[in-house]
């Protein structure tokens, strides 16, 4: 099974999401999380931050982050994996291939026009305001 990641990082103050605007297909043109691809046998967490920080500069200092939820996408023999951290200080962005962009976080997730992920994307969102006492402190 291949396995992917998207990371929500939300800024220190906890009112903005980081994201991407995808330069390819799927979903190009449209705001989405970032993440990639687990390389094989590689640890699920390692490559969450791998990921963050190949696509934003962001490393271990500067965030905790915890898998909230895995979607497994039978037909397509693929698992992806989501991971939410807040940052603990102000960070200088480094885009890899596709612009970064801070959105506000009452944003309409679910608006498929302008978000990759058929509304999955604000399902995540609503699951980290749920437990965001537990995910953030």
């Amino acid at each position: 099974m291949k396995k992917f990641n998207v990371i929500l990082v939300y800024d220190k103050e906890e009112s903005n999401i980081l994201m991407c605007k995808r330069e390819k297909e799927p979903y190009k043109g449209k705001f989405n999380l970032v993440g990639g691809k687990l390389e094989k046998d590689e640890d699920e967490l390692h490559a969450a931050y791998r990921e963050l920080q190949e696509e934003t500069g962001i490393n271990k200092n500067d965030i905790i982050l915890t898998n909230i939820m895995n979607f497994q996408y039978k037909m397509l023999d693929m698992e992806l994996e989501v991971y939410v951290g807040k940052l603990n200080k102000d960070v200088t962005l480094i885009e890899e291939l596709n612009k970064l962009y801070w959105i506000d976080k009452n944003e309409n997730f679910f608006d498929i026009d302008k978000f990759a992920g058929e509304g999955n994307i604000g399902h995540m969102v609503k699951q980290v305001e749920i437990y965001k006492d537990r995910l953030f402190f």
